[in-house]
């Protein structure tokens, strides 16, 4: 789930940038430190969007800088285990598909895709359930749920994130359509036979 919240951190603003627009410096060391990082107690860093409050600079001795409290906006992607989220394709593989969520991208395994058996189609970079013939290619959207969750503070390119679809209502948006047609197509039936 993404978040808009307000932090309060220490900024220091280096002695070359000290003639600047204050607000725009302190937006720029924010954007610079913290976007991509990670925090386990608050997210996945996606963007710093503004400075609120800036309180008096502080110089501390032998360093130039001038260190500044100050109160700002981000957005941050906070998952959690069996969250449903909702991601595109990048990169399919024997094993698997990686699946970007913004910031970060997951692990959707062949076992988790479905109950089926999975090939890999190498020339179109396709991932082919063998009996409904349903796939998954590069650019798709998907809905799945997260069901592992490691995420590294210092090495946020180690993080990984374990996704499934092999639960109702999980699927490449293709095969979410497929199935509600289905429903409807049910539906229709059940009415007509108890006529």
């Amino acid at each position: 789930m993404y978040y808009r919240i307000r932090l309060a951190d220490k900024v220091r603003v280096p002695p070359h940038r000290l003639g600047e627009d204050l607000r725009t410096v302190i937006l720029d060391v924010l954007q610079e430190q913290l976007e991509g990082s990670i925090d386990k107690e608050i997210g996945i860093f996606m963007a710093v969007t503004k400075v609120l409050d800036v309180g008096e600079g502080e110089i501390v001795p032998g360093d130039g800088a001038v260190y500044y409290d100050v109160e700002f906006e981000a957005l941050v992607l906070r998952l959690a285990l069996q969250e449903v989220v909702e991601g595109l394709v990048v990169e399919t593989t024997s094993f698997g598909a990686f699946v970007s969520l913004g910031p970060i991208d997951a692990m959707l395994h062949v076992s988790q895709i479905s109950d089926e058996y999975i090939n890999f189609d190498e020339k179109n970079a396709r991932l082919i359930c063998q009996e409904s013939k349903r796939f998954i290619a590069v650019g798709e959207p998907v809905r799945a749920r997260v069901v592992t969750l490691s995420l590294n503070e210092r090495e946020p390119r180690d993080s990984k994130i374990g996704l499934t679809m092999r639960q109702s209502g999980l699927g490449t948006a293709r095969w979410l359509e497929e199935d509600l047609a289905k429903e409807k197509e049910k539906e229709k039936g059940g009415e007509r036979g108890g006529r």
